[in-house]
């Protein structure tokens, strides 16, 4: 008598539990730590801006005559570069009262700018315009500027500055005056009379 071959079944392979398996122990012990992990990521508190009170949506009511007017540095120059007088060219803008302010940090970087800016700091020691005192350290004015603007809703910011006027625009309720063909433009006034 012959014995009888068994033929094995096509495909058939025991079973094995995988590294990665959950039901090992080492791999439990990992799954805890990450839940923990997870756990405490859930509770990070966000800060969402406290939304000014003179804001109507988009529209500042804030902004009423006298118009305070946060000047640059380069606003001064392009206004010497093109023979404008400062507030007689503002109010020609806005059609009421302006008052020029001028921060320490603005005159801080006039006058590390030299000689070549030299009538653009004449005309910001000017005893007309109004002087803010700056109580951080450093004297980068676009940052003063934007810190500024954003506690107090209540300036119009004069500037040729391409950065500090896309930051600018960021923040709501926040006119932009600036210099172009021989005279000042002002965007995002709701009540600015159209040219």
């Amino acid at each position: 008598m012959s014995r009888v071959k068994k033929t094995r079944k096509f495909a058939a392979v025991k079973r094995m539990i995988g590294q990665r398996d959950a039901r090992l122990k080492k791999n439990q012990n990992k799954g805890e730590v990450e839940g923990k992990r997870k756990s405490k990521g859930d509770e990070v508190v966000r800060e969402i801006p406290q939304v000014s009170s003179s804001l109507f949506f988009q529209y500042n009511t804030a902004l009423i005559p006298p118009y305070n007017v946060l000047v640059d540095t380069n606003f001064l120059s392009h206004t010497v570069q093109h023979k404008l007088e400062l507030l007689s060219t503002m109010m020609d803008c806005l059609y009421a009262k302006c008052i020029p302010i001028i921060t320490d940090c603005v005159m801080a970087e006039l006058e590390k700018l030299g000689t070549k800016y030299r009538i653009a700091l004449r005309i910001a020691r000017d005893e007309r315009w109004e002087r803010l005192k700056c109580s951080h350290k450093g004297v980068y004015a676009d940052d003063c500027l934007v810190d500024r603007v954003q506690k107090h809703k209540i300036y119009i910011v004069a500037t040729n500055d391409r950065d500090l006027k896309r930051r600018v625009r960021k923040i709501p309720g926040v006119p932009i005056m600036s210099v172009a063909r021989g005279k000042y433009v002002i965007e995002r006034l709701p009540d600015a009379p159209q040219k």
